[in-house]
């Protein structure tokens, strides 16, 4: 190969400077297309694409123990967005379950060396990101509670720590720092050759230059594989191809919300400041002026995130495809797009004010529109896995890799990583939304990072509710899989808008209005987002009571029911309505709906069954009216009768609401009396109107997501994604009314389910009300007992009935008798809490069920 440098003349402080601005590779001969070994025609796994993400799942499989794993890059390993990253590596982010990717990273570079032989050049100096203001301050405390209770290490220090790890810095702008031992960066080529060569030494074969032509998916769910060297017939393929995830991904006709950003950073020569230095400087994240800074040998190398108005994105490779020779080449620099973080960098660290650039790189990084990675099995295909759009490749590669290994060989995910699965978008996320959202995450990389964040670019996208036009204005939205939500209502006088803080604001006082409304008088909420599937067919009872824990529900009649993976964690929370014989509705969370439809549809095509399954969720709208004068207004809309003996508690009709016909379930998320309209999109605004007429006289209003969450606290509801997910198992949770051992059923993870109940627990979760002032628990808080970390929080919210905070926690089963005090963490500050009886409020069907016991014994 003939390695050809392209540069460009710039002018750096007044200094002409040659810097790099694209390498490209090119071969000498025809002969860079012979293999040199045996093509092999079948794999248990293929993954398409070499970049440091793709050679980890290669590594990681074959070292698992899975023989037949084949690794096809279309040009060299590194070529894309691996080889010009700055190699960054830190065991810090906010997500609770992707510090576990970034642990299992760095835990994997600090011994791969020694495991294969081959250098990787990793330097472990620490990081600290940076806080200039009190709200930033103020995150890092967040951010703090958030990580007592995993294993990664991380300090606030103060200025003196700080300005000892960097002593470049002028300090007077530091007010904290948030210290990460163990951070640093790592070469990523160095990296990706490692990985290469212990995929090989395990059995893993690699192939390049072998660019994959087409994707042929078999009957039998097997895939053919085709490039111009043969075909290979695989198991199952893995898309690992970074900016060409959308190429591969259209090849079975998926648009993967992908694109690539140029980013640029900066080398500069020796800094006579750093040579002198007696150890390396640690990694700084200056969190204002949106850039990183690292030693690079004796001079610093400089990243920043520029505004979402001025950085670019390449979007002409979505619309046009990515050229077809791009590989190891690099985009032209705009060092005017980053003056301005450069100027903020030259004040915080002054000798870059003196110091010489000897290369900038621009080049291109794969965003997705939250800026998270879309891993896993991919929904409405078969045993087509995604590991793609990563933004950060070399800190997630070993983690992503080993977490993807033991999904693939154990069935299941190792970890709950929902906020990373790649069924999370849908047809809304379209090109449009994709590039305005990629600007602003971009834009956006190291912005304050607040509770109930919300981020407006691209919405609102075409999932709109059928009331959402009546709603729009009274309310602050929320954005959930691509439906806006109303979170909580203005009304005159309320301080109106979006204002996030760790504290409370401007919506707390609306909230508790909300809550009051429908204790007392009656609510309706939007709640349009849950998701909505139809099974039906000879055999959909048969596939329902193989994938759910409880017993289906008889005709006419609802239930929760929960899916287990096969170690018996809890993979789903489902709302299951039979409506005919054989024709079961299933409900379940808007942020859920790809997740748990790929799980039914493969288990569905993996065991045979005769069933056709539906989605309807886009079809169908669906109100809430909960409050104990709902009944009274739903009433006089219809002829049904509406009583407790007439429509019971968790059964399902088919009514007409002023003529218009509905589905009817009585259930509420609230606890209060109230009932579930299934309404076709439609018909949505009319129920809705008629409903808010007909209740004038019985005090009706809105209500939203906000209340609903404090209502189901109070009642005692746990929530999927919070109290139960993959990391936790539904007997420490609390479900086990929905668990049903005895079931005839081998229902997936009972086995498992029966010998977690024979060994017994270890955990439990907990019921504590804690002692606060303004601020109230979110979840993920740290809890702490006689000074030792002890478990966590999972949801938390203001209980405007007992005027004061609650949450649910997991804590060890010596701690969760009613009475236990204990500690939880908010803002660097321990608050007393108590472990205390559930409910604190009782639903309405148990107070009426009470009621009606205490008069019969009268």
């Amino acid at each position: 190969y003939i390695w050809c440098p392209g540069t460009q003349r710039v002018n750096w402080l007044g200094v002409e400077a040659a810097v790099i601005t694209h390498l490209c590779f090119s071969p000498l001969s025809d002969g860079a297309t012979v293999l040199g070994k045996r093509w092999k025609d079948t794999a248990e796994t293929v993954i398409i694409g070499g970049g440091c993400v793709g050679v980890s799942v290669a590594y990681h499989l074959a070292k698992g123990g899975m023989k037949d794993v084949v690794l096809l890059e279309k040009t060299e390993l590194t070529a894309g967005s691996t080889w010009h990253a700055a190699g960054l590596t830190t065991y810090y982010h906010p997500g609770i379950n992707v510090k576990k990717v970034h642990y299992d990273s760095i835990k994997l570079y600090e011994t791969l060396e020694a495991e294969t032989g081959q250098a990787v050049g990793l330097h472990t100096p620490g990081s600290v990101r940076i806080a200039a203001t009190a709200a930033r301050v103020d995150e890092m405390r967040y951010q703090m509670t958030r990580t007592h209770w995993h294993v990664t290490e991380q300090y606030m220090i103060g200025p003196e720590k700080v300005l000892e790890l960097f002593p470049l810095l002028d300090i007077n702008k530091v007010l904290a720092g948030l210290y990460t031992p163990g951070d640093g960066h790592i070469d990523p080529y160095s990296l990706t050759m490692a990985l290469a060569a212990g995929a090989r030494m395990y059995g893993a074969q690699i192939y390049n230059p072998a660019p994959v032509t087409s994707l042929s998916p078999t009957a039998d769910g097997k895939w053919d594989v085709q490039t111009p060297h043969g075909t290979i017939r695989a198991n199952r393929i893995v898309n690992a191809t970074g900016f060409w995830a959308r190429e591969v991904g259209k090849m079975i006709g998926f648009d993967h919300p992908t694109i690539p950003v140029h980013h640029q950073y900066v080398v500069t020569a020796t800094v006579p400041e750093v040579k002198a230095l007696k150890k390396e400087l640690a990694v700084i994240r200056d969190l204002e002026a949106s850039y990183y800074l690292r030693q690079e040998r004796d001079g610093l190398l400089f990243g920043p995130y520029e505004k979402m108005e001025k950085m670019k994105l390449q979007d002409s490779w979505v619309r046009e495809g990515v050229p077809p020779g791009f590989g190891k080449e690099l985009f032209e620099s705009d060092l005017d797009r980053i003056m301005e973080h450069v100027e903020m960098a030259m004040e915080m660290v002054p000798v870059l004010k003196k110091a010489d650039i000897i290369n900038v790189v621009s080049g291109p990084i794969t965003y997705t529109p939250d800026l998270l990675p879309m891993v896993g099995p991919h929904q409405g295909v078969r045993n087509y896995w995604a590991a793609v759009g990563f933004g950060y490749g070399v800190i997630h590669a070993g983690g992503i890799g080993k977490f993807l290994s033991d999904w693939i060989r154990n069935g299941e995910p190792p970890y709950d990583l929902i906020e990373c699965d790649p069924n999370r978008y849908g047809r809304w996320a379209d090109v449009p939304f994709m590039c305005a959202k990629a600007r602003e995450s971009y834009g956006f990389n190291n912005v304050v990072g607040y509770p109930k964040e919300e981020r407006f670019a691209g919405r609102p996208t075409y999932r709109l509710s059928g009331v959402y036009e009546l709603l729009n204005d009274k309310a602050s939205m929320g954005f959930h899989a691509g439906w806006e939500q109303p979170h909580w209502f203005y009304k005159p006088g309320d301080d109106v808008g979006y204002k996030p803080s760790f504290r409370r604001t401007n919506w707390f006082g609306p909230v508790g209005r909300e809550c009051k409304l429908v204790m007392e008088k009656v609510g309706v909420i939007d709640l349009t987002p849950f998701a909505k599937f139809i099974v039906k067919g000879k055999d959909s009872q048969k596939l329902l009571d193989r994938l759910f824990a409880n017993n289906m529900p008889k005709v006419g009649l609802t239930n929760i029911s929960h899916m287990l993976t096969p170690a018996g964690r809890v993979f789903a929370e489902v709302t299951i309505t039979q409506l005919t014989p054989g024709e079961f509705l299933l409900i379940t969370g808007s942020g859920s709906e790809g997740h748990d439809l790929r799980w039914i549809e493969d288990e569905a095509a993996n065991g045979g069954y005769d069933v056709d399954i539906s989605n309807i969720t886009d079809d169908v709208g669906v109100l809430g009216i909960a409050g104990p004068n709902s009944r009274n207004v739903l009433q006089k809309l219809t002829d049904e009768d509406l009583s407790d003996g007439g429509f019971k508690f968790l059964h399902c009709k088919s009514i007409k609401l002023a003529g218009i016909p509905v589905r009817a379930i009585r259930i509420s998320y609230t606890g209060e009396l109230g009932w579930e309209l299934y309404i076709d999109q439609k018909n949505m605004a009319a129920v809705y109107q008629a409903m808010m007429e007909a209740g004038q006289d019985q005090g009706i209003d809105n209500f939203g997501t906000y209340a609903m969450n404090s209502l189901r606290l109070e009642k005692g509801f746990r929530g999927w994604g919070a109290e139960m997910n993959c990391d936790t198992n539904p007997l420490e949770a609390g479900l086990d009314y929905f668990i049903k051992l005895n079931k005839p059923s081998d229902f997936i993870g009972k086995a498992a389910l029966q010998e977690i109940k024979a060994k017994g627990l270890r955990r439990k979760l907990s019921y504590i009300t804690l002692d606060t002032d303004d601020i109230d628990p979110e979840g993920n808080e740290t809890v702490w007992y006689n000074g030792k970390v002890v478990g966590n929080t999972t949801s938390g919210a203001y209980s405007y009935s007992s005027q004061q905070s609650l949450a649910f926690a997991y804590l060890p089963l010596d701690l969760c008798s009613v009475g236990q005090k204990v500690e939880v963490e908010l803002l660097g500050r321990k608050y007393p809490a108590m472990v205390i009886q559930e409910p604190l409020v009782l639903t309405e069907p148990t107070r009426t069920r009470l009621q009606k016991k205490a008069k019969s014994k009268a």
